[in-house]
């Protein structure tokens, strides 16, 4: 009986990956974090693999400057959708109840529609149609080390995890496909695809993340992750081709390497007549910082942030445990970029560009543990 129930739920959720159509972040290009997370620190699991996998989609479509949302784009139907699906495939080795390390592969799966990539040239519209354009393929993979700072068999109601980890550039930046009445007599041209759905940033990164969590009852406390991702890197040498819309976009002719940020945390709550059931609920900020930690933050790039209050669900069956996340933003800001400024001082005029953003995204996976 409970083999069925657990094939039940496995189908369910692969239906719902199948057919749920959501929304989220957008052209602020804010990548998975690749599984960045934590897991309970566990006794007597020495050389244990986990396989775990974590789906990401949503649909954009609500432009922003700054936090005020531009709704005439949705009016008279210029916004730009966004459809971005990721599935991060992470296999993690629990040395001991202290030391794991994991890496990590995405794969990506893009499509944006728009009208201004597809017939604006120098700011005049040769012809106004909707196209499309895609990617697909393998993601920029992370290597990563966690240790928990405190002893676990010595602090079974609370710990501190800190993890470090490199990314690296296996994910296409310029990938390609076709923009329409944009060459010569109005033929479509192959084209790099735009910054927010592209497989890769071009950049060797380095990621830093703490996690923490405190029981403050048996079935209920309290928890936080923190991660940020360092691009030293300030451009891939990718064009945009920003600069044929209309020159005052000459700034923007290629494409930069941001950083990343993600903060959460909230509460949890496990049912003592439900074994293996908990809910969670609480508070999510990730974005592109405009400045970035190390060199320069220049060219073209988005930066932005979301602020999203996060339910989510877990159950675990044995070394099963499934997950599901649904991050609804309540504040959206694409704040103005480095060369934003410089438009602005150029021009005596504030300039500070859009993004298109959208209500929520959904997060579902599960991870399995084995010998």
């Amino acid at each position: 009986m409970k083999k069925f129930i657990a094939t039940i739920f496995i189908t369910t959720i692969f239906i719902v990956i199948a057919t749920l159509q959501v929304a989220a972040q957008g052209c602020v290009a804010v990548r998975s974090t690749g599984n960045a997370g934590m897991a309970h620190p566990t006794e007597n699991e020495n050389g244990t693999w986990q396989l775990s996998t974590s789906t990401r989609y949503f649909r954009s479509f609500r432009h922003f400057s700054g936090t005020t949302e531009n709704k005439q784009r949705l009016v008279d139907g210029s916004e730009v959708i966004n459809h971005q699906f990721s599935l991060d495939i992470a296999l993690t080795r629990i040395i001991n109840n202290r030391w794991s390390y994991m890496v990590d592969v995405p794969i990506l799966s893009n499509t944006r529609s728009s009208l201004y990539e597809h017939g604006l040239v120098n700011g005049v519209y040769v012809k106004k149609e909707r196209h499309s354009t895609h990617s697909f393929g393998i993601g920029d993979m992370r290597f990563a080390a966690y240790r928990w700072l405190l002893d676990p068999k010595k602090n079974k109601k609370g710990n501190i995890q800190a993890g470090i980890g490199i990314k690296l550039p296996t994910g296409d930046d310029a990938f390609k496909d076709y923009w329409y009445n944009v060459g010569p007599n109005g033929t479509k041209e192959l084209r790099t695809v735009d910054q927010s759905i592209q497989l890769g940033d071009g950049g060797t990164g380095f990621t830093a993340e703490l996690n923490t969590f405190y029981n403050i009852k048996h079935n209920f406390g309290v928890y936080a992750n923190a991660y940020y991702l360092v691009n030293p890197r300030e451009q891939n040498g990718v064009r945009t081709y920003r600069e044929t819309l209309t020159p005052a976009l000459a700034n923007e002719a290629i494409a930069s390497v941001p950083d990343q940020y993600m903060l959460r945390g909230g509460f949890n709550y496990s049912f003592n007549h439900i074994k293996g059931l908990s809910l969670a609920a609480g508070a999510k900020l990730e974005g592109i910082p405009v400045q970035d930690l190390v060199g320069g933050s220049g060219d073209f790039r988005r930066p932005g942030y979301i602020w999203s209050i996060e339910p989510s669900v877990n159950y675990q069956v044995k070394k099963l445990n499934f997950f599901f996340s649904l991050p609804y933003a309540i504040a959206r800001n694409r704040t103005q970029s480095v060369t934003d400024k410089e438009n602005s001082i150029k021009t005596g005029k504030h300039i500070q560009g859009d993004a298109a953003f959208a209500n929520y995204v959904v997060n579902i996976g599960f991870a399995f543990k084995f010998k």
